[in-house]
């Protein structure tokens, strides 16, 4: 059996142990949890933000960069790919457990929600759940955890927090930009899931968005790092299911009837309450689909650069 613990482990111990070349910081805590500060009091950097996704993604997805236009404007691109769609981007990826212990917050995410069952329907779902005795979890937190944080994850893993370890990163931060862009495939996959249909028979999935630039404010960077996806995310999708063909016109973020402002200020005029936002904005502005069983191709969506270069700053 896969298990997204155990090849997380491997990327984590290889931060940790050469933490220096990552730009990123290690510590052990008094008891014996294992955190890398991958941007909250560190510069990290394109190395990181490669390491803090694949974490993410439990050791099943694949990232790289390079360089593309948005019109006449240079960026960069993250590009992600996985051959285990459902277990990497909704086992592990998607960001399916709010962290809150006492003042601490922080969005989790990455492996660990396959042994706590975080939430317990999306594992059903899929049909998959971990067995290990280590477990790592990738924290979006300006501020690191302490001990009695991590003693909760741990207990709610069924670990020994000895054995729990943690990647952090503000979403204000080179890391932060790159790991929310990183997030792009998975957003398509957890569309589909929430339209009901059924993403293990999603047998490959590869994606690309723009890595925006880092934004000091932390409410700013969450508009410009969502914005990424919703408006420049564009995805591939293989899959055995002719049966796609009735969710297509739902898949992408036009959909939506929040669509066509920068997120901050749906964000704002929502008056910063997420549950005021159509949730169907949420996903990849472009998607094609190779459907293998009738051998068929579609596409649906399209980019927006404009609203991409208004919500980065390039106006």
């Amino acid at each position: 059996m896969i298990s997204v613990n155990e090849l997380a482990l491997e990327i984590f111990d290889n931060l940790a142990n050469y933490s220096e070349d990552f730009n990123v910081a290690y510590h052990e805590l008094d008891n014996g949890a294992k955190i890398v500060d991958c941007g909250v009091s560190v510069a990290g950097g394109y190395a990181a933000g490669r390491a803090f996704t694949e974490i993410c993604m439990g050791g099943l997805g694949e990232v790289n960069f390079r360089m593309g236009q948005i019109k006449d404007v240079p960026m960069p691109f993250i590009e992600v790919s996985t051959d285990f769609p459902a277990i990497s981007c909704l086992g592990a990826q998607k960001a399916g457990w709010t962290v809150k212990v006492g003042n601490y917050f922080a969005m989790g995410s990455g492996p660990a929600r396959a042994l706590a069952l975080k939430p317990k329907h999306t594992f059903e779902v899929i049909g998959y759940e971990d067995e290990s005795d280590d477990a790592v979890i990738a924290l979006e937190s300006d501020h690191l955890p302490n001990g009695e944080v991590m003693e909760k994850i741990a207990k709610e893993c069924g670990i020994e927090v000895e054995n729990l370890c943690a990647v952090v990163a503000p979403t204000a931060s080179i890391v932060g930009s790159i790991q929310v862009s990183g997030r792009c495939v998975e957003t398509a996959i957890y569309k589909l899931n929430e339209l009901g249909f059924d993403t293990k028979k999603i047998t490959a999935a590869i994606g690309c968005a723009p890595i925006p630039p880092v934004k000091a404010d932390a409410t700013k960077a969450m508009g410009t790092t969502n914005d990424a996806t919703i408006y420049h995310g564009q995805i591939n999708l293989t899959m055995k299911a002719p049966e796609i063909k009735d969710y297509l016109d739902k898949i992408p973020s036009n959909k939506s009837k929040g669509y066509g402002k920068p997120f901050y200020e749906i964000f704002k005029e929502a008056n910063f309450d997420f549950y005021q936002i159509d949730t169907s904005l949420f996903s990849p502005a472009e998607v094609t689909i190779n459907e293998l069983t009738e051998g068929k191709v579609y596409h649906v969506g399209a980019v927006n650069p404009d609203v991409v270069l208004k919500s980065f700053g390039y106006e």
